[in-house]
C-alpha cells in the first residue's frame, strides 16, 4: 500500500544522544540502560520509528567538545532530525550558556527538545519555561560542587599534602607515603638544563641540544622551548610546592600572588635557590626584549585558516604568522609547519592566504552550485568538472576517488553536502518590532518548505515506492509557490524596515558580511580572494570555515586534501609536483 505523499514528506527522525562521564557510571547513568530507555520512549511515547544514536562514553558536560555531539550537531543543521531526545538535560551540558546556544540553534532549525526523565518537550511554551528552570538549577548544583572540592584542595594544599597532576621531572612520587624523591637520571638533566641556559640564554638551543643528543622526554617525545620553559619556571626545583597559581582553565592567566599557596622545603630541591633566581630573571629579560622587539605587530590581525592547517609531510600543526603589507595596506597570513619552525626537521613549505584564499572559497562554491545543478543524468565526471571548475585548479589532475564517488552518492540520494552553514545568530534583545520576530518566523519556515522540497525530489528519483509524476509536479509547485510568497514577503519586510542599526554594531556587521559572503559564493563564476575578503568580515569567514571544515592537508605549499566536519574528505593530485 502506497504512502501518503505529506506523510512521507513530514517523517519525523529523532536524534537520540546519549552521555556518561565516566567507565564506573555502571549502574545509574549507564550508555545501555539510557540507550534501551530512549529507544522505546521513542518509539512508544513519541510515536518516532526513524532514529539514531549518538553515544559519547567518558566525557564529561563540562563543555561541549565531544566528537559524537558535535556530529549530531552537523547533521541536524542539514535538517536531518526534527527531534533532539535526551535522557536528561545535563547529558548535553551543564553548562548554562552552552546549553542556551545549542537550544537557540535547534529552535531555529525547527527541532523538537525532548527530555525523557524530566517529563516535557518543547513543542509547548510550559516545556521550554520548565527546560530553562532545570538548567539553571543544574549549573548551580557543578558551581556548588566545584566550590567544595576547591575549599578541600585548597586545605589538603596548606597542609602540604599533594593534589595530583602529573609528577614533575626529575622526581619519583610515592602515593602510599605521600612523598617526593628525586629521579637521580632525570635530575642530572635538569640540572644540564639549568647550566646550558644560563650559559647560552636561549630556549631553544636548550631543546635542540638535548634533541641533537637524544634524550627524549619522560613520554618519549622531543623537546619544545615551551617544556623546558616550564622546567626552568618551576619553583618546584627548589623544594618549594606551590599551589593556586593559575585561573582554571587559563594557562597563562596568573592569580594575585596573595592567593597563591607556597609550602618551602615541601621536597628535596635539586637547583640551589640563587641559581633559579638569576635563571628567573633571564627568562624575564629575554621576555622583555621579545615584547619590545615586536610592538608594531597587529594582534587584531585574524587569521581565518589557523587551527584548520596540517603539515602533509609530519602531521604537526601549521601556526600562523603576518606576513608583509601589500601596496593597499592588505597583510595575509602565512602557516608553516610548527615542527619546522622548532627543530628545522621537516621538509614541507609554507603556504599562504594568497594561495588558500582562492582555492578553498572557490572549492567551496563550485560545491554549493555543483549541488544545485546535479540532476539523474549527471555522471561522476561532470561532477568532478563541476568541482574543478576555473583557473584556480588549472593545476590538479583530478580528485581522488573514494572521497568524489561518497560526494556523488549522497547527491544522488537527496542529501545536502558540507557547505550548509548557520547565519550568525542576533540576540533577543535588538529587536525592535514585529517585523523582526516576524522575518524570523518566515526564514524558518521557509527553510521547512527548502528542506520538504529536496525530500520531495528524493523521493520521485529514488524511493522504491516512487511517487507518480504528475503527484510530483503538483507537490512541487505548491512548494514553490509558497516558498515565492515567503520571499515576497521578506521583501516587503525588508523594504519597510529602517535601518536602525549602526555599524558600530556587531550583530548587524555579521548579519550583513554573512548576507554578502553567500551571495559572492553562489553567485559568482570565480571569487577573487582579495577583493572578496576585503568586503566581508574575515571572522565570519572564519567561522564559516570552522563550522564546516574539519581541517586541510598541505604539502609542499598545496592543498593535498580537504577534510569536511561531516568525514567527507576530498584528495587532490596535480599534474605537476614540485
Amino acid at each position: 500500500m502506497k504512502r501518503k505523499l505529506s506523510d512521507t514528506l513530514n517523517k519525523q527522525k529523532a536524534a537520540l544522544y546519549i552521555r556518561v562521564s565516566t567507565h564506573w557510571q555502571i549502574d545509574k547513568d549507564s550508555l545501555p540502560l539510557q540507550r534501551e530507555d530512549l529507544t522505546n520512549y521513542t518509539k512508544y511515547a513519541l510515536g518516532i520509528d526513524s532514529y539514531e544514536i549518538f553515544e559519547d562514553a567518558g566525557y564529561s558536560a563540562k563543555n561541549t567538545d565531544r566528537p559524537a555531539y558535535q556530529q549530531m550537531m552537523a547533521r541536524m543543521r542539514t535538517g536531518e532530525f526534527t527531534h533532539l531526545v535526551v535522557w536528561k538535560i545535563d547529558r548535553i551540558s551543564r553548562n548554562l550558556l552552552d546549553f542556551a546556544a545549542m537550544y537557540d540553534e535547534i529552535k531555529k532549525l525547527g527541532v523538537t527538545f525532548v527530555s525523557k526523565n524530566e517529563q516535557f518537550d518543547t513543542s509547548s511554551a510550559m516545556g521550554e519555561a520548565m527546560l530553562k528552570i532545570i538548567l539553571v538549577f543544574a549549573e548551580l548544583e557543578r558551581n556548588m560542587t566545584s566550590e567544595r572540592v576547591s575549599a578541600v584542595m585548597l586545605s589538603r594544599a596548606g597542609n602540604g599534602l599533594w593534589n595530583g597532576g602529573k609528577i614533575p621531572y626529575g622526581y619519583d612520587y610515592n602515593e602510599e607515603t605521600g612523598v617526593f624523591s628525586i629521579n637521580k637520571n632525570e635530575a642530572e638533566i635538569v640540572r644540564f638544563m639549568y647550566n646550558y641556559y644560563e650559559q647560552e640564554r636561549s630556549l631553544l638551543k636548550v631543546a635542540k641540544n638535548l634533541n641533537e643528543r637524544g634524550i627524549p622526554t619522560r613520554k618519549g617525545n622531543t623537546w619544545s622551548p615551551v617544556t623546558v620553559s616550564i622546567i626552568l619556571k618551576s619553583p618546584f626545583y627548589i623544594g618549594t610546592m606551590r599551589y593556586n597559581y593559575l585561573r582554571e582553565s587559563k594557562r597563562n592567566n596568573i592569580k594575585p600572588e596573595s592567593e597563591w599557596i607556597l609550602i618551602e622545603d615541601h621536597h628535596p630541591a635539586i637547583i640551589e635557590k640563587e641559581q633559579w633566581i638569576r635563571v628567573s630573571e633571564y627568562l624575564s629579560e629575554n621576555q622583555r626584549n621579545r615584547k619590545n622587539s615586536s610592538k608594531t605587530y597587529s594582534r587584531k590581525n585574524i587569521h581565518i585558516f589557523a587551527g584548520l592547517l596540517k603539515c602533509g609531510y609530519c602531521g604537526s600543526g601549521m601556526p600562523s604568522t603576518v606576513d608583509r603589507a601589500r601596496s593597499d595596506g592588505w597583510r595575509p597570513s602565512i602557516y608553516s609547519c610548527s615542527r619546522k619552525r622548532r627543530f628545522n626537521d621537516c621538509p614541507n613549505k609554507y603556504i599562504s592566504d594568497i594561495t588558500l584564499g582562492p582555492f578553498v572559497l572557490n572549492y567551496i562554491a563550485n560545491m554549493m552550485k555543483a549541488q544545485r545543478s546535479f540532476g539523474k543524468t549527471t555522471s561522476i565526471e561532470v561532477l568532478e568538472k563541476k568541482l574543478l571548475r576555473g583557473d584556480t585548479f588549472s593545476d590538479v589532475e583530478h580528485i581522488d576517488r573514494p572521497g568524489l564517488e561518497e560526494l556523488y552518492n549522497s547527491l544522488r540520494a537527496g542529501k545536502t553536502t558540507s557547505v550548509d552553514y548557520v547565519t550568525p545568530a542576533v540576540s533577543s534583545d535588538i529587536y525592535s518590532s514585529g517585523e523582526d520576530r516576524e522575518r524570523d518566523l518566515l526564514v524558518s519556515e521557509k527553510r521547512k518548505k527548502e528542506r520538504a522540497l529536496a525530500r520531495l525530489k528524493s523521493l520521485y528519483l529514488y524511493d522504491e515506492e516512487a511517487i507518480s509524476e504528475k503527484d510530483y509536479l503538483v507537490e512541487q509547485k505548491k512548494l514553490k509557490d509558497s516558498i515565492k510568497e515567503i520571499d515576497k514577503r521578506l521583501e516587503e519586510i525588508e523594504k519597510n524596515s529602517s535601518l536602525h542599526f549602526t555599524l558600530s554594531d556587531e550583530e548587524f556587521i555579521a548579519k550583513a558580511s554573512y548576507f554578502i559572503m553567500s551571495q559572492q559564493l553562489t553567485d559568482k563564476r570565480h571569487i577573487d580572494y582579495e577583493k572578496f575578503i576585503r568586503k566581508i568580515d574575515p571572522k565570519i569567514v572564519k567561522d564559516f570555515l570552522n563550522s564546516i571544515v574539519q581541517n586541510f592537508c598541505i604539502k609542499n605549499g598545496k592543498i593535498v586534501s580537504i577534510r569536511f566536519k561531516n568525514g567527507l574528505e576530498h584528495r587532490f593530485l596535480y599534474k605537476s609536483e614540485e
